[in-house]
């Protein structure tokens, strides 16, 4: 599985996806308040990585961060400009970040890892840090499990994935975890993690 495959999964679903999915209102409270405590009070740039329909770079754009949602599926981008449209939304890929070192002052990542093959995780993890100022703010959702394991998600093969171990690679990559949030399977909703955690000093 590739980047250009998971592009085109998503493609072919972006307006049901936009439908069941695109608007802050279908996000957890817990989720919103998770994201925005880490990020809406940062100052400079906030990259919302994988942003999809762009509801949530919109939600920390009325908080006041300086928002800009980046995504790969030209029609979630389409949608994410005409839903919001005082914020920045872009083409491009969190594999290849085309930002200068040291330039970002907060990264969202909210379930846009989860198509990762486990090897390529830290390789993208190293991109985050590279483009983090000092101080910056890496927040992750993610799909929480046991052990690290594919799953046949809806739209494309994901990955869940242990807390522990995710906040164990971010420490090696230069981060330091500040707060973590888990929530349990509800029967329709899998058991779903967050992280945040800020650059660490050196």
């Amino acid at each position: 599985m590739d980047i250009e495959q998971v592009r085109q999964a998503y493609a072919s679903v972006a307006e049901l996806y936009i439908g069941l999915f695109g608007s802050r209102q279908q996000v957890h409270p817990d989720d919103l308040a998770f994201i925005g405590r880490h990020l809406a009070g940062r100052t400079g740039t906030v990259l919302d990585l994988g942003c999809g329909p762009g509801h949530i770079t919109g939600h920390l754009y009325s908080l006041g961060a300086d928002a800009t949602g980046i995504d790969m599926v030209p029609e979630f981008i389409a949608h994410a400009r005409a839903a919001h449209p005082s914020v920045r939304y872009q083409l491009g890929s969190m594999e290849d970040l085309d930002v200068a070192d040291h330039s970002i002052a907060g990264i969202l990542a909210w379930y846009s890892l989860i198509h990762l093959p486990p090897q390529d995780l830290d390789g993208v993890l190293a991109g985050f840090r590279r483009a983090m100022a000092p101080a910056g703010r890496l927040v992750l959702g993610f799909f929480d499990g046991d052990e690290v394991a594919a799953f046949d998600h809806k739209v494309v093969t994901a990955f869940r994935w242990p807390v522990d171990e995710i906040s164990e690679r971010l420490t090696r990559i230069g981060f330091t975890e500040v707060e973590r949030l888990r929530r349990p399977s509800d029967g329709a909703h899998r058991p779903h993690a967050a992280i945040a955690a800020v650059t660490t000093e050196g």
